[in-house]
């Protein structure tokens, strides 16, 4: 009994022991607790003391009442979008007389002067070898080619001319007083009609200067000759690098004016005659024709053996528009196919007919010219039934070329392949080595364009898609090769130096992420390498009718002689009816000149211009992104409205809805109109996001292909701020005894660098601030006038030939023609007006802050921060700043060096919208940390500003932002001292307990203030991603859908490997009869240029050039080291691990898509106020009074949920197509071309149609291989 009643009473004892335990440590859990209301009075606190501070630093009440007396007037859309429009209408008309004028002058000098003799001793400015005082040595150019054959031919040397550096012109060093010419790598200098070219257009030199005399603005002009050779003014010395492939004839300005749109059919034969050479002679006509078609032309490519192929499935049974993204992927594509059995001829010309005729029915493609490219070694016969079926009884609408393939052709061959050319409207050619294909392919365009020659009426002025200057965009895919190389050389050279090292897998996980980084990149870093332009241009007709003409035919199919055809005419002289295009005159248009025109000031903060194609494709863009990692996108020039318009209606990627589509078409129809739409837009590097209504205004810009269109915010989008009309700078400057305005503009200042304040065409200066004090000391001057906007010069128009019967008048008048007085400066006199008001009214800004406060406050912030920069910026571009303390000097560039933008500066544009969530707050943020380029959190800088607005009563408008800028360490040292500590002294647990992580967070998600310091700058949902989801699902943070169709993905590219040719005495056999082969090839060419100096026809020299300098850089493996530029051979990989191998890649266009984050003010306080529910709401979060940023208190002890990471990262958008392929079944509209001129009565009166082979068999040959021989051996 005593036994069991000690085990009760031990019982009871342990019972009563536990309890207590369990109670003692609910006690613990409820003491561990940070409470809400202790949370909340940290938020409040510190926003409020913060705010207190940047209404101190930042003065904004004085900068407030400082634009008291301006007046605020409502901003009319339809007026602003209509006076832009005819701004911009007006410097057009200038470019365009000036083309005029030098097509009239390149048409009556080649009329007069097209029989001169060339003199033996004329020499010419080369482009290429002009003298260059300020030589780069990291740039190559591209000589013209020696050879041995040159000694005997003493060619007199190219001129020399001094060349300056010009700002006008990109800072590149250039003679104003002289053209140059480029003459292509491809084309023979001294050929007959080429220099006879060069030596007449050298008359053209005064018409460029007087045009640019008269026009300042004027840019680069030029004349493309049909020969190939380009004068442009002013002179320079001609870059390439790495190769020069330029040619005029193959740019958009030429394209375009040398004939009209074309639809175009291209049939290659791959039976199993063509293999080899002759396929790959094939492969190369096909994308030298391709390089020929533009945004308004439409192509298809077929195969044809015993069926017809698509060469691109997805592009069955159409025509695609030729973008540069759709001819990639034609030009790839020709790589895959195999050549076998017979060619059905028969079914491949009814399937390219019947097509056209469909497109030709439906008014689709380019409903203009339309042609047939036939490529191929051979026909068994005309196949006359087809032609007069499908062709002659509709009037001949389609052209047939012929492209007749190999060395060891039949007469009856080139006699029916001839046929078909000549019968049809179109041109025949023969090829035999891939040297000549450029050339002979160029053919067809003058073909093309005797329809406009004929008529002389008309010279259609043709404005081109944006584009790079002059960089060709196959470069891209060969700097990125390059780029590739580099890399895979720099991983042999690191595994052989530390094998361990570089197999681990810690290094292994670093080269990954930067292989990741570099893909991934949205940074447009290195845009300035790539000046952006359009250009505007005219075709240049040969004015004579007749002349001899000599062509090459086979003779009993063993050589080739040559033949002048003669007709007779009424005056007795033997020749024959001709339709020469001369060439193209044109002149380039800095997009930058158009956006100076579209007066941004006047649009205000957060809105925009933009320019749309016929096309719908975007001319200018502030989202516009053609760069990544310093190299051009491949499809960067076709990029359509609605791919950066992003409008908020959460459809899927490529979902575009009919309201989208109806606006897009009234913009591409030169509407005028407006709508008021929902839209999403990012900011930062595709870093944040913003939300909200924008009105779209839109007008057509006369006799051009394009549209203006003003995007303006909805609701402080509506008013502007003017000066009143009583502070005129002019009579300021009189009134103050002619005191300049530059008097309020004493130091740290600095104006927005892209805008147009005042220009002066013949003096340059330092900086844009150094150029508006300039004119501020003028404007202060009596007698000081505002110049008129400059107006086209009255042109006078001649018709066709008949300006030659109007005898020695007509031609003194065009070599004196009528230029207009020029200004040498332009002025914005609003903008200056604007300007001139906010320097007078903000001059006190450079006032120390002390003289505006009691010493003992300043002392205190300035104590608390340490330095301080405080910054003001105004709607017309002023941006002011000034330091506390005052520093002499700093290693860092002042802040209105780094952010001169003002109203484009992010930090502006996130203040006036802040404005409209909460008046009094400042927009914090902090710079951004990323993988790419990770934050130094000790030099980091945390920018706070706020707008400041201007009203009258019933409306108000931004006038300007004001801010300050602080140590991000002095942000983190308050955000401590605040959140450690408690209400009335008491104790409490603070952010200081290990068991609380405590952030500051911004409207968009970034952590501006951590614990953890290298969190600083990142993603929260990176860092605490359940905490994220969280907030995400309460709707406090709200996910942004943003879609990226700008983007480039990068695709793995197959590459060659040569394991395969084993080193056996056959193989040395083999290289040795190649080597034999290649030499006789040599040998064989370099006779053929000897023979052809005598031709009258420049085209019979491109083969002197190796054609890999105009070949695709996307099919080049051969221009570096071989060990480089393809994977090891199958005997040596076994010496080095797959480790040191890349995949090699390709830049392809793709779509990406992410998603951003943006707080959800509405019912924001509702959402929040929730308390901490053990750890299944282990969190507490407010909002920072007067800020944008949330206070984030996170219980560390509640173990983090296992959840995806919240990534803000770009991921590529997978369709079931390929992208090409996708846009190419869901079409967009598009306005075809107003000009289409494709026939002509008289057409049919030329009897040129055709050209034989470049190589001539003749007795020379024997006895100049006999000379050779014995000059070597």
């Amino acid at each position: 009994m005593c036994y069991r009643t000690g085990i009760f009473v031990l019982l009871l004892l342990l019972i009563s022991l536990d309890s207590r335990d369990c109670s003692s440590n609910i006690q613990y859990d409820v003491a561990s607790k940070i409470s809400f209301n202790t949370v909340q009075a940290w938020a409040v606190k510190l926003g409020t003391e913060l705010y207190h501070f940047g209404e101190f630093i930042t003065r904004k009440k004085e900068v407030q009442d400082s634009f008291k007396s301006a007046q605020i007037e409502s901003r009319d859309g339809e007026k602003l979008v209509q006076n832009m429009a005819d701004d911009i209408r007006a410097m057009m008309e200038l470019k365009i007389s000036a083309v005029k004028r030098i097509v009239e002058a390149a048409e009556n000098m080649a009329f007069d002067k097209q029989n001169e003799p060339v003199p033996e001793d004329f020499q010419f400015y080369n482009s290429k070898e002009m003298e260059d005082l300020y030589e780069d040595q990291s740039l190559t150019t591209t000589p013209e080619p020696e050879f041995t054959m040159e000694n005997w031919i003493i060619r007199p040397p190219s001129k020399n001319a001094h060349l300056l550096q010009n700002p006008h012109f990109s800072n590149i060093p250039v003679n104003i007083n002289i053209s140059s010419v480029h003459v292509p790598t491809n084309v023979y200098t001294w050929a007959t009609e080429v220099i006879k070219g060069i030596h007449w257009s050298e008359g053209l030199d005064t018409h460029f200067i007087n045009n640019y005399q008269s026009d300042p603005t004027l840019s680069w002009q030029y004349f493309g000759s049909s020969t190939g050779f380009m004068r442009h003014y002013p002179a320079m010395k001609w870059r390439a690098d790495p190769v020069d492939i330029y040619d005029c004839r193959t740019r958009a300005w030429y394209m375009e004016a040398a004939a009209s749109p074309k639809d175009v059919v291209i049939l290659v034969d791959r039976s199993g005659s063509m293999t080899g050479q002759r396929r790959d002679i094939a492969k190369h006509v096909v994308t030298n024709i391709l390089d020929t078609l533009g945004n308004n032309d439409f192509v298809s490519v077929m195969t044809f053996a015993d069926t017809v192929e698509e060469i691109v499935p997805c592009f069955e049974d159409s025509l695609v528009q030729a973008t540069l993204a759709n001819l990639r992927e034609l030009k790839l594509a020709l790589d895959n196919f195999e050549t076998m059995e017979i060619a059905n001829f028969s079914a491949a010309l009814t399937r390219a007919f019947e097509l056209l005729e469909i497109y030709r029915n439906n008014s689709g493609g380019a409903n203009c010219n339309q042609a047939i490219m036939l490529v191929t070694d051979g026909v068994p016969y005309n196949y006359k039934e087809l032609f007069e079926r499908f062709n002659w009884k509709y009037e001949t609408p389609v052209r047939v070329f012929t492209y007749l393939i190999g060395r060891e052709v039949k007469v009856a061959d080139v006699r029916e392949v001839k046929w078909m050319a000549c019968a049809n409207r179109g041109f025949y050619v023969h090829l035999s080595t891939l040297a000549e294909v450029r050339e002979r392919v160029l053919e067809h365009v003058n073909v093309l364009a005797r329809p406009l020659v004929l008529q002389r009426e008309k010279h259609p002025v043709v404005w081109t898609p944006v584009y790079a200057n002059v960089t060709d965009p196959k470069v891209a895919d060969y700097l990125w090769e390059q780029r590739e190389r580099a890399e895979q050389k720099e991983r042999f050279m690191s595994q052989r130096r530390d094998k361990a090292l570089f197999n681990s897998e810690k290094e292994q996980n670093r080269r990954w992420k930067i292989t990741q980084m570099k893909q991934g990149q949205y940074s447009e870093l290195g845009n300035s390498k790539y000046q952006l332009m359009t250009s505007v241009s005219m075709p240049v007709y040969d004015l004579r009718h007749n002349e001899n003409i000599t062509e090459n035919v086979l003779i009993n199919e063993a050589y080739w002689v040559s033949v002048t055809k003669e007709s007779v005419e009424e005056n007795g002289q033997k020749e024959m009816r001709i339709a020469r295009l001369l060439g193209v005159a044109g002149t380039d248009v800095p997009l930058s000149e158009i956006q100076a025109l579209m007066t941004p000031y006047k649009i205000g903060v957060n809105g925009y211009a933009f320019i749309v194609t016929n096309n719908g494709y975007i001319l200018i863009h502030p989202d516009l992104r053609p760069v990544f990692q310093q190299i051009l996108k491949p499809s960067y020039n076709s990029v359509d409205m609605i791919e950066v318009e992003l409008f908020d209606d959460d459809r899927s990627p490529r979902n575009f809805s009919k309201e989208l589509t109806a606006l897009r078409k009234e913009i591409i129809d030169q509407k005028t109109g407006n709508k008021l739409m929902n839209i999403k837009y990012h900011m930062e590097d595709m870093k944040r996001v913003s939300r909200g209504k924008r009105h779209y205004y839109w007008t057509g810009i006369s006799d051009s292909p394009f549209t203006l269109v003003v995007s303006i915010p909805e609701n402080y989008g509506r008013h502007r701020i003017t000066p009143p009309p009583t502070d005129d700078i002019h009579r300021l400057s009189l009134t103050s005894k002619n005191i300049s305005a530059r008097q309020y503009l004493s130091n740290k200042w600095s104006v927005h660098p892209d805008w147009l304040y005042c220009r002066h065409y013949e003096r340059t200066f330092s900086s844009p601030e150094a150029e508006l004090l300039y004119f501020l000391e003028r404007v202060a001057r009596p007698g000081w006038r505002w110049p008129a906007k400059p107006r086209p010069p009255e042109h006078h128009k001649n018709k066709g030939h008949e300006r030659h019967s109007e005898g020695t008048e007509a031609r003194e008048r065009n070599k004196s023609p009528n230029i207009a007085p020029r200004n040498e400066y332009y002025c914005d006199h609003g903008l200056m007006q604007a300007l001139v008001y906010d320097a007078r009214n903000t001059a006190w800004f450079n006032k120390s802050i002390s003289d505006s406060a009691s010493d003992d406050k300043a002392a205190e912030f300035i104590q608390r921060f340490g330095y301080i920069v405080a910054f003001l910026a105004t709607h017309s571009g002023l941006t002011r700043w000034q330091t506390h303390p005052s520093r002499d000097y700093d290693d860092k560039p002042e802040f209105g060096k780094q952010w001169p933008r003002a109203i484009d500066e992010v930090w502006y544009r996130r203040a006036v919208e802040q404005h409209y969530v909460d008046p009094l707050s400042f927009v914090y943020s902090v710079d951004l940390s990323t993988e790419k380029f990770p934050l130094n959190v000790s030099s980091a800088m945390v920018t706070a500003s706020h707008a400041v607005f201007h009203g009258d009563g019933h409306r108000k408008t931004p006038a300007a932002v004001v801010g300050f800028q602080f140590k991000h360490e002095r942000l983190s040292e308050w955000f401590e001292n605040i959140t450690t500590s408690c209400e009335h002294n008491k104790e409490c647990v603070t952010c200081l307990s290990d068991n609380w992580d405590c952030f500051l967070v911004d409207s968009n998600g970034w952590i501006v203030v951590s614990k953890d310091t290298t969190q600083t700058g990142q993603f929260f949902g990176k860092i605490r991603p359940d905490i994220m989801m969280r907030l995400v699902e309460e709707d406090v943070f709200k996910p942004v859908h943003i879609i990226d169709y700008q983007a480039v993905c990068f695709r793995e590219k197959k590459t060659t490997n040569p394991a395969s040719s084993l080193l056996t005495p056959l193989e040395n056999l083999r290289l040795i009869m190649a080597w034999f082969l290649a030499t006789t090839v040599w040998i064989y060419n370099s006779i053929a240029v000897g023979l052809a100096q005598a031709s009258s026809y420049s085209f019979d020299y491109e083969f002197l050039t190796p054609t890999v300098a105009y070949q695709n850089y996307e099919n080049d493996e051969d221009t570096d080291d071989p060990s480089m530029s393809k994977p090891p051979t199958r005997m040596l990989e076994r010496d080095f691990e797959k480790l040191v191998l890349i995949n090699r890649t390709r830049p392809t266009p793709c779509d990406r898509e992410m998603y951003l984050y943006q707080l959800d003010y509405k019912n924001l306080d509702e959402k929040l106020n929730k308390p901490v529910r053990e750890c299944d709401r282990p969190f507490y979060a407010q909002l920072v009074n007067y800020t944008n940023m949330l206070l984030v208190v996170v219980d560390a002890m509640c173990a983090k949920v296992e959840v995806p990471i919240f990534s803000i990262d770009a991921t590529e958008v997978q369709y079931n197509e390929s992208l090409p392929c996708l846009k190419h079944m869901h079409p967009l509209y598009r306005k075809q071309p107003n000009s289409c001129i494709r026939n002509h009565t008289e057409e049919s009166n030329i009897d040129m149609c055709g050209r034989g082979s470049l190589q001539q068999k003749n007795i020379l040959w024997v006895t100049l291989t006999i000379i050779i021989i014995l000059h070597y051996f």
